[in-house]
């Protein structure tokens, strides 16, 4: 105990005095544009964290053509287009067809692509000039083009894994020690047009070779150009971002080392010739919520992130960092992750069903995959109860308007809780379905599932743990490339997704209730690992997997079991 008391006092020294640390790394970092929380033209749309929900607000920040920067307002359901460099000057809006609510969003050309579980291309009618415009979905072949699928790829939207695999126990689960497979990217550059990139990765697990050619052949063909990436612990996504108007090419990677509570992301600068310049260390800590395309890159090779918080919301440009002869990238975070490494110790007792992995995972598909009639009773009332202090209303996004259809998925209810038989019966007794309005209080007239309510159903609890509860029924998982199929990444007070596998490219894919991941109901998603440890999210192991043993009737800790085998002994 006095030891752990000694190494608490020292992280809470470190705590106290990384605000000067950070204030020198970060001296380079620009605020080019704040958004404060509502509906107005220089606002965003923005829902305060409670517990176990993080800060809900926009959710992509990517750059056009010309320099201008596009956020997307997913709260608001519509798309804020700003000059970054003219900060004083007014955004001009643009508003997202009724029928479409994405989580991601791109910007090629004259299109306007956006992700709702597939790419949509939109366009605005009318003159560029004026203050709003509407946009409307538009024909064309962005869904089946590979260019924007490896776009949005980037961060994680892209088409989860094949259920039935990750429904096979001998096919979900790609072994973390097996060497990377090679991953190909097609990227639409502003630079240098469409090029083909391919990343070639070290047997140690720790580097890559990135090779670059142009999508048209030459005649003789032109040799690629070739860089190589090394961090000091293992490398996470390596994903291609940019080549800007003067030839620099930008990538995004991820340094994960065995301890998840050192993961950091970065983007990496090379030169024309393929030499590494330096990097831009992102801004990612346990503060920052969980967004979707959270980077982007300029035609003239500016880095900008986005960083939400419960004031308001900023765009950052992220200064540059020389690298000079170092090219080993070893970049630590800015505090320690405190939940981790003091939580979970010691907890009560959680009775559960005799479970497996393989019925944990059942049981998440099972609640994702429900089909199901919204009928006028769980629909409930139009127009919907108004969420307090904000402009939006209680049923979940993807039910609206879809009266006496069939639907697919638990939807998300803050504060709701129980077994998908709970939600079955809850709908045939006339239970309305659904609720995201998570600064209100809970209501008993719902039905559905929050992030932990779902996790606690999927790991067969007979009662809800939340997410601060979840680390005294866990134990941590100290190597992240340690997760397996069951676990949890959690981040208490905020959110919780069980984890299901990694995928080729070392993402996490995962299953999880969500009013914005999901547009509000359970959903599977795919995540950069190293950006989700960043933000605070810790891996678990519910106590009752740690070993898979099927018999398991209560998690009980360590030292209660060791007493246990010292009373069987006398």
């Amino acid at each position: 105990m006095a030891a752990m008391l000694q190494t608490l006092l020292k992280t809470l020294l470190c705590l106290a005095v990384m605000p000067a640390l950070i204030g020198v790394a970060a001296a380079q970092d620009v605020v080019v544009k704040r958004f404060i929380g509502g509906s107005g033209v220089n606002a965003v749309g923005i829902v305060d964290a409670s517990e176990d929900v993080e800060i809900n607000g926009p959710q992509a920040l990517t750059a056009g053509e010309n320099g201008d920067l596009f956020l997307l307002d997913q709260v608001n359901n519509r798309i804020v287009r700003f000059d970054p460099k003219k900060p004083a000057v007014d955004p001009r809006i643009l508003g997202l067809p009724n029928d479409i609510q994405p989580t991601d969003l791109v910007v090629r050309k004259n299109d306007i692509l956006v992700w709702d579980g597939t790419v949509r291309a939109l366009q605005a009618p009318g003159s560029d000039d004026t203050s709003y415009r509407g946009l409307e979905e538009v024909s064309t072949r962005a869904a089946d083009d590979q260019f924007a699928l490896s776009t949005f790829a980037q961060m994680g939207s892209q088409a989860p894994g094949s259920e039935t695999d990750l429904l096979d126990a001998n096919t979900r689960s790609v072994q973390s020690k097996q060497p990377r497979p090679r991953a190909r990217q097609y990227i639409a550059s502003r630079g240098r047009g469409s090029v083909i990139v391919d990343v070639i990765p070290d047997k140690a697990g720790n580097g890559a070779r990135i090779e670059v050619r142009d999508k048209e052949e030459t005649t003789p063909p032109t040799p690629p150009a070739q860089m190589r990436i090394k961090v000091s612990g293992r490398l996470g996504a390596v994903e291609f971002l940019e080549i800007d108007h003067g030839g620099r090419m930008f990538v995004l990677a991820e340094n994960i080392p065995t301890e998840a509570t050192q993961a950091a992301a970065f983007v990496v600068r090379y030169s024309p010739a393929g030499v590494l310049e330096g990097i831009y260390e992102l801004p990612l800590d346990s503060t920052v919520p969980l967004t979707r395309r959270f980077v982007t890159i300029s035609g003239d090779g500016d880095v900008y992130f986005l960083r939400t918080q419960k004031s308001g919301v900023d765009v950052v440009g992220v200064g540059f960092r020389a690298l000079g002869k170092n090219k080993i990238i070893d970049i630590r975070p800015t505090r320690p992750n405190v939940f981790a490494m003091f939580f979970g110790k010691k907890g009560p007792i959680a009775a559960v069903r005799p479970l497996d992995r393989q019925q944990v995972v059942e049981t998440a598909f099972a609640f994702e995959g429900v089909q199901w009639r919204l009928t006028n009773t769980a629909y409930g009332r139009d127009p919907d109860t108004s969420c307090t202090g904000f402009n939006r209303i209680r049923r979940p996004g993807y039910l609206h308007g879809k009266i006496g259809q069939e639907v697919r998925g638990v939807p998300y209810c803050w504060g709701c809780h129980g077994s998908l038989a709970t939600f079955r019966a809850r709908l045939e007794r006339g239970t309305m379905a659904g609720n995201v309005c998570t600064r209100n209080a809970p209501r008993t007239d719902v039905a559905g599932v929050d992030c932990s309510a779902f996790v606690s159903a999927a790991w067969g609890l007979a009662t809800h743990f939340t997410t601060a509860a979840i680390p005294a029924i866990t134990t941590p998982v100290s190597n992240p490339w340690d997760l397996r199929p069951g676990d949890a990444l959690n981040k208490p007070h905020s959110h919780v997704m069980l984890f299901l596998r990694f995928t080729p490219d070392r993402k996490a894919e995962v299953m999880e209730s969500s009013t914005g991941g999901c547009n509000g109901r359970v959903c599977r998603n795919v995540y950069p690992l190293g950006a989700l440890l960043a933000r605070g999210y810790a891996p678990v192991r519910f106590k009752a997997l740690s070993n898979d043993n099927t018999l398991v009737a209560q998690a009980t800790m360590p030292e209660e079991k060791t007493k246990a085998k010292k009373t069987q002994r006398r």
